[in-house]
């Protein structure tokens, strides 16, 4: 396994990852979202789908054995260890229109999407191209009336999750920067890379 890197609070990176290869994302303190996108490393316009991925799995609750699916129809990534079980597809990276929108008491900040944006720019993925993440460790409650709500996350101290990659991807991933998905602080998230 390569060594635990540690990305920052309210942060972003990108990184490639080979088809075989593991991806470990860790909340080491607990209680942080991070989010994920994937791209195909030969094709960036090959994207995580998170309508496909609730098509061909046929659940909006991810986890072990599930995989994700691109908007061509191909898996990406399977989920192969999960010790939280609760992550969200279905809401958008925050970004700074939705720090307006949901906290004007507070300072606007570019958010994960912002931060995506940035870490993804030298593989060539455009800022319109970024689609909906895989939202890791978010806890978002769907009720019987198909209303939404973000509570804090379930994750403790040390939980992860492992992906495998089924193909050469671009990775994009960060330590998420709204309030409400984090318990209202903001804290690292770790990820190693497993051979």
């Amino acid at each position: 396994m390569s060594e635990i890197v540690e990305i920052a609070p309210r942060s972003g990176v990108a990184f490639e990852l080979r088809q075989g290869q593991v991806l470990k994302v860790i909340d080491p303190q607990g209680v942080q979202v991070s989010d994920l996108l994937c791209f195909g490393a030969t094709d960036v316009r090959e994207a995580v789908s998170n309508g496909r991925t609730f098509d061909y799995e046929e659940t909006i609750r991810l986890s072990t054995g599930n995989r994700l699916w691109s908007n061509r129809s191909n898996p990406m990534l399977e989920i192969v260890e999960d010790t939280v079980g609760s992550h969200d597809f279905l809401l958008t990276p925050c970004s700074e229109a939705t720090f307006r929108h949901f906290y004007p008491d507070q300072p606007v900040h570019r958010g994960c999407f912002g931060n995506l944006a940035a870490a993804l720019g030298p593989w060539g993925v455009e800022a319109d191209a970024i689609p909906c993440a895989f939202n890791l460790f978010m806890n978002v409650p769907v009720a019987p009336d198909g209303t939404l709500r973000v509570d804090s996350p379930v994750s403790r101290p040390g939980d992860y999750i492992r992906l495998r990659a089924a193909m050469d991807l671009v990775v994009g991933l960060t330590a998420c920067s709204a309030y409400a998905s984090n318990g209202g602080s903001f804290k690292p998230i770790h990820y190693a890379i497993e051979d």
